[in-house]
């Protein structure tokens, strides 16, 4: 089901968001609807989460995945670069799926790559599934990086603000007139905000898990991802997963 055409979506949504703009810590930030972050102040994409060659991994545990996810993640990065023509690219850790995956990935992919980064600063957070140096991405490898009083890093950190953050793939679920839609959603308070998970195979935790709930103020918003928009929804509309 198209999230573009659930009229049930659009009821549930806040009809005063500003075309994805929104502040964070006195930043204003645009959310693209493909699941990144453009920061016009620092001319910055900020993308989190691919977990590039994902299927290559479960495919040498015997577990048999169409091998095309890490192309298609690298498209819907291309894409945004393409739109937002940014100086500097920012990836917050698990970039790759386990420490070998850069050595796997195909000549599509590298290509793929080296056209994101051309003429642009690449910077790679680490991760958990990826804490070490990536020699395949080339760019920079960063712990985590503070910039325009904010800070860059893959895992939030509790009682932390003004931050920027990924590894716990938000995922918002709203229901109207018994109808479900679930989706991968921003999801922030405006003191720090989680980033969706970019990866076509990574999965999603709900807003209303604790793991994700208990790191914001008792009202914070998910802005669910859309075909060409985001949606900006409530906490207290965003129904937890049976």
């Amino acid at each position: 089901m198209a999230i573009t055409a659930c009229s049930e979506v659009d009821d549930a949504a806040d009809p005063s968001d500003a075309a994805g703009v929104i502040a964070l810590a006195g930043a204003e930030l645009r959310l693209d609807p493909a699941g990144g972050l453009f920061w016009p102040a620092e001319q910055m994409l900020i993308v989190a989460d691919l977990h590039l060659e994902k299927g290559s991994s479960f495919a040498a545990r015997g577990i048999a995945l169409p091998p095309y996810d890490s192309r298609a993640t690298l498209m819907l990065l291309a894409g945004m670069v393409e739109r937002w023509r940014p100086r500097a690219v920012v990836s917050l850790g698990d970039t790759l799926h386990d420490r070998r995956a850069g050595s796997r990935l195909g000549p599509a992919e590298r290509d793929l790559l080296a056209g994101i980064g051309h003429g642009r600063e690449m910077l790679w957070i680490a991760g958990n599934h990826d804490p070490d140096v990536v020699p395949e991405l080339g760019g920079v490898h960063l712990p985590e990086l503070a910039v325009g009083g904010l800070v860059l890093r893959h895992e939030p950190r509790a009682g932390a603000v003004r931050e920027i953050a990924g590894h716990l793939h938000p995922v918002a679920r709203v229901v109207r007139r018994g109808r479900a839609v679930r989706r991968r959603c921003f999801a922030t308070d405006g003191r720090r905000l989680v980033m969706p998970a970019l990866g076509a195979y990574a999965g999603g935790l709900n807003v209303r898990d604790r793991a994700l709930a208990g790191l914001f103020a008792p009202s914070f918003e998910a802005h669910l991802i859309g075909g060409a928009r985001t949606y900006r929804l409530a906490h207290h509309v965003c129904a937890p997963d049976r």
